[in-house]
């Protein structure tokens, strides 16, 4: 299957995903469910994943 194809598939997959009443339900409740403990383990692991990916990065990528 052609990159294209793929990304149309994907899209379309995502679009129906997005209608669903269930799906759209729970993104309309998650800010009032979330926690505060929550929202600071979010955070704390996407500055975590940032900072792993930034020390990747400069072991691939060396300078001269």
């Amino acid at each position: 299957m052609s990159a294209i194809r793929t990304a149309a598939a994907m899209i379309g997959v995502a679009m129906t995903v997005a209608r669903h009443p269930l799906l759209r339900a729970a993104v309309r409740a998650a800010p009032h469910v979330v926690t505060p403990q929550a929202r600071a383990r979010a955070k704390d692991a996407t500055l975590e994943a940032a900072f792993q990916a930034g020390k990747l990065a400069r072991k691939i990528v060396k300078r001269g």
